[in-house]
């Protein structure tokens, strides 16, 4: 049967059972179960679904009742409250760099981003973007169901808007709660804001991984930059579609690595990831029509890594020790206005550690993240130059080794260090720091600044600030004050000068010109009772403990300070005696632009105009003739008004320089890391030249840079009070006749309310003789064959008030220069009397006793009698001939001629009176004549005549005579003996 026959056959059969009514009866009852089932099934769907709406909408508000309903301000701020980089600025708005932080970003805004960077975010992000309300519900479904599956491919359902909730205001926490509160937060965001204010925000906040450095990255202006070195506006297709490919997984899109690894461009297996990204976001825009097929040809064909900034300098690379002291600044800026607003002050953190180190900990992180700007006062110009003068610096002087201990293995290992330099430019009348030097190099092993904290003994350059200065204000000396340089001690204290030599009565001008350490001394010791530190050395912000004013070693610079304090204290010189600090930051600003700080300067009065001008007008002297005259023959500019003040540490450790004009100060300073000294017998410059010269190759190039600042043509203006007035060298008094006459009378300018007014009294009129071992004036009958001297004297008065009749030898007081002018008055051997009278007995001195002779010289013992003033020496050529004055001495010996003589000595007193001859005294032998060519009655005649002159001068008694010479030989013996000493410490 074919197949047609079993179709027919079939079929009719159908179509009989179909006329008995069995099926139709048959299908109703199937029709009414299924119809019935679907109806049931649909009613528990429907009380289902409810149930589970019902259900989720109450786990969905039990996940967000504890989100509070917030208000369009308070999302303003949490959106737009993301971590923004602080920027350094040179003076003037320069850019200088960001501030060193973990995360790096720059704010922009949307008009600053190119078109096709937005859509390539948009592709890849949030396809509906532009038309959902928050959320994208099949997104979040499609979302949880992978991750009730789990799923290995998780789309992910969370929109740009969700994205900047999760960043801004949730947590990165991965659960329901989070996720719900991101939905409910979201939606209520896309009602407040505006798409393109999210779409900003967005792209303001999302990270991008690393740069080049291995510094984190956020906000793509930021990521533009610093990947491919261009602004968010500038990217073309490929550079955008990297860009947007890169939040998904910064760090393993990244084409950087990171900071452990040393940052640098990842190998070429490393970078494959990101670049398949890319690709995939360009077929993402090819798919949805923001580009065309060429395009994406083209952009897939690009050469991306090409376009990689393969190196990056920091701030930190190039202005390292600048960066740092500017965050530093900033921090304690913001510390004290961050304390200020709980109600702290100053005072509170400096006496509180614990709570300055909890605002200082705020301060650094209110900097790094709130997108400051901080506007310094650096020029960038004169900055750089000094860097570039530092770096060629060719007499710096050797490198010197010192002993270290190697951290990681605990041994002693040698280690090479150079001679570190440390500067700095300050405006006089503002405080503005223009510039400085932190070191020779900055690096990850030396980040240490010598300009700001390295503190060393600053050496002469304290001598003007705590002693001179403040003595003239004082009134206790002016420029002109003699002050002698001689061999002082304070107790245990027994200072030298530089030069291992004394220089004798000079001038105040004088001493500090070329830098002499006793005057110095003896200076401060007249002010030490004024307390100079607290009253002055501490206004003028030398940080000097007050305890330090009883040590008199700090008139010579034996206290620590920093090179910023010592260069700043200058600037009082040079604004009339007000002291006016130094500072880095001219302001910090927000983003926006509203200034949260602005430096204003506050001067400190610390010594009158008068008082300034006379120190700065000495210090004029150091550079044309003093210890800085060096750098006279280094300057471009030599019509400049420089004055300034050179400095060197014990043992020449530190060279210190400060030099100031009218509008700038500058100072500079050499020394080793681990002080040592820096004398160099092999170098072409001394250790103190070596700084000089260096000084003046920074001002040279800075003069160069801004002539107007650095070389003024008006000079340092005389204040009213000023006089000159002429003066006694010697005393400081006005002039006398005697000085005048003596060519000692000179001048100097003196601050009129301490000009001298009484007369010199330093020099008497009259010579002086030597009575008993003391130096008193000539008396009208002294014989003018013993006195001594040109006609004028010391005054013994005058030697004593001032502790001059102390010393050994007067001419100690002698200075070197006009020398001959010093070298007319006078001068003892001896102590000079202050009392020149003596007392006439009315008698005539006694004889001489135990005349001698040696040789060539006749000796003999001094007279007992306490008026003699010298003695005379008388000869006869043959035993009958008569005795003639052949000289006179003041001294108890006298050379003779080597010829047969008979001698005697006579003493001379105070009042011309003359003693009897002493015994004689045969030089050689006479021939004697023969016995019978004299009668006995001659010999006899001689007999008598020898007696006669023993007996007159013995006083007639020749017993006593013997007696009295006897005990006046042992008298005489010890006064020669002091007398030697004394010739001694002439010697």
């Amino acid at each position: 049967m074919n197949y047609k026959e079993l179709l027919q056959k079939y079929g009719n059969k159908i179509k009989s059972i179909w006329k008995t009514g069995k099926i139709q009866r048959g299908s109703r009852i199937t029709y009414d179960v299924i119809w019935n089932i679907i109806l049931f099934f649909l009613v528990i769907g429907f009380v289902g679904m409810f149930f589970g709406v019902g259900v989720g909408a109450g786990y969905f508000a039990s996940l967000v009742k504890d989100e509070p309903i917030r208000a369009y301000d308070s999302m303003e701020k949490d959106i737009y409250n993301y971590e923004e980089t602080s920027q350094y600025f040179f003076a003037d708005g320069v850019y200088l760099g960001d501030v060193s932080s973990d995360l790096h970003r720059e704010e922009t805004s949307l008009d600053q981003i190119s078109e096709t960077l937005i859509d390539a975010v948009i592709a890849t992000e949030d396809e509906y973007f532009e038309t959902h309300e928050g959320v994208v519900p099949k997104a979040i479904v499609r979302a949880m169901v992978q991750e009730f599956t789990n799923s290995e491919v998780k789309t992910g359902g969370s929109t740009l808007t969700q994205q900047l909730i999760k960043n801004q205001i949730l947590t990165n926490e991965v659960s329901f709660e989070r996720k719900a509160k991101e939905i409910l937060l979201a939606l209520r965001l896309e009602r407040f804001f505006e798409k393109d204010e999210i779409l900003e925000a967005y792209l303001n906040i999302v990270p991008y991984g690393r740069d080049a450095s291995g510094r984190n990255i956020a906000g793509v202006q930021t990521a533009a930059k610093e990947i491919f070195g261009i602004d968010a506006n500038d990217v073309n297709l490929a550079q955008a579609a990297f860009l947007a490919g890169l939040p998904q997984s910064p760090s393993y899109y990244t084409p950087y690595y990171g900071p452990a690894s040393g940052g640098g461009l990842k190998n070429e297996s490393a970078l494959e990831p990101g670049i398949n990204r890319m690709k995939t976001v360009l077929n993402r825009m090819y798919d949805m029509g923001y580009i065309n097929g060429e395009d994406y040809k083209d952009a897939l064909e690009y050469d991306i890594v090409a376009d990689f900034v393969t190196e990056i300098e920091t701030p930190a690379d190039q202005y390292g020790y600048l960066t740092d002291e500017l965050f530093s600044r900033a921090v304690d800026i913001m510390k004290e206005k961050l304390a200020s607003k709980d109600g702290y002050s100053a005072e509170d953190l400096e006496e509180d550690d614990e709570l300055d180190g909890q605002y200082k900990i705020l301060a650094e992180r209110d900097i790094r993240r709130n997108g400051y700007q901080i506007h310094s006062t650096i020029d960038k110009d004169i900055y750089d130059a000094f860097q570039e003068i530092v770096k060629n610096f060719q007499h710096f002087g050797p490198d010197t080794t010192v002993i270290e201990v190697d951290p990681d293995t605990g041994e002693e290992i040698e280690v090479v260090k150079p001679v570190q330099t440390a500067g700095m430019l300050i405006e006089n009348s503002s405080g503005r720091i223009i510039s400085f030097i932190g070191g020779r190099e900055y690096s990850l092993e030396n980040q240490f600044n010598f300009a700001t904290d390295g503190v060393r003994p600053n050496g002469s350059t304290m001598k003007p600030l705590a002693s001179y200065a403040p003595a003239m204000e004082l009134g206790y000396v002016q420029p002109g004050t003699p002050i002698a340089d001689i061999k002082t001690s304070w107790g245990g204290y027994k200072p030298n000068n530089f030069d291992m030599r004394f220089h004798g009565i000079r001038s105040a001008r004088d001493h500090l010109v070329h830098s002499y350490n006793i005057p110095a001394i003896k200076t401060y010791a007249k002010v030490m009772n004024d307390n100079p530190v607290e009253a002055y050395v501490q206004k003028m912000g030398l940080s000097v403990d007050v305890s330090a004013t009883e040590n008199y070693s700090l008139a010579i610079g034996t206290s620590d300070v920093s090179i910023e304090e010592n260069t700043n204290a200058y600037n009082t010189f040079a604004n009339n005696g007000k002291f006016v600090e130094g500072y880095m930051i001219e302001k910090i600003t927000t983003s926006e632009g509203e200034v949260i700080f602005e430096h204003e300067s506050e001067p400190v009065e610390v010594f009158t105009p008068q008082t300034s001008y006379l120190t700065l007008d000495i210090l004029r002297d150091v550079m044309t003739q003093g210890s800085a005259s060096y750098i006279r023959t280094r300057l471009n500019n030599n019509n400049v008004d420089w004055a300034g003040k050179t400095g060197t540490s014990q043992r020449q450790r530190d060279v210190h320089f400060v030099g100031f004009n009218p509008n700038v100060t500058m100072g500079t300073w050499l020394g080793y890391e681990d002080p040592k000294s820096l004398k160099c017998n092999s170098c072409q410059l001394s250790h103190s030249q070596r700084n000089q010269e260096l000084w003046a190759q920074l001002v040279n190039a800075a003069t160069e840079i801004n002539p107007e600042l650095m070389a003024p043509s008006e000079r340092f203006k005389q204040p009213e009070g000023i006089v000159s007035r002429s003066y006694c060298a010697i005393s400081g008094m006005l002039p006398s006749d005697l000085c005048s006459e003596a060519g000692l009378v000179t001048s100097d300018i003196f601050n009129a309310n301490f000009i001298p007014r009484e007369t010199d009294d330093s020099l008497v009129r009259g010579d002086y003789v030597m009575v008993d071992g003391k130096a008193v004036l000539a008396g009208p009958n002294t014989p003018q064959e013993f006195v001594d001297g040109d006609g004028f004297t010391f005054n013994p008065e005058f030697l004593e008030r001032n502790g001059y009749d102390k010393l050994d030898d007067l001419t100690q007081l002698f200075p070197n220069v006009n020398r001959s002018a010093w070298e007319k008055i006078s001068l003892p051997n001896g102590d000079l009397s202050g009392d020149s009278s003596v007392e006439d007995d009315g008698k005539a001195p006694s004889a001489p006793s135990s005349l001698n002779v040696s040789g060539n010289t006749l000796s003999w013992n001094k007279s007992s009698s306490k008026d003699v003033v010298g003695y005379r020496i008388f000869r006869a050529t043959d035993s009958e001939g008569s005795f003639e004055l052949i000289g006179s001495t003041v001294d108890t010996e006298f050379s003779i001629p080597n010829t047969t003589a008979i001698y005697h000595v006579k003493a001379v007193d105070y009042f011309g009176l003359e003693s009897g001859a002493s015994k004689e005294v045969i030089k050689g032998e006479f021939t004697e004549p023969d016995e019978d060519e004299d009668s006995e009655e001659e010999k006899n005649e001689n007999d008598d005549r020898n007696r006669d002159d023993d007996d007159e001068s013995g006083d007639g008694n020749n017993n006593e005579g013997e007696d009295e010479n006897g005990d006046n030989e042992d008298e005489g013996d010890d006064e020669n003996e002091d007398n030697g000493d004394g010739e001694d410490g002439d010697e």
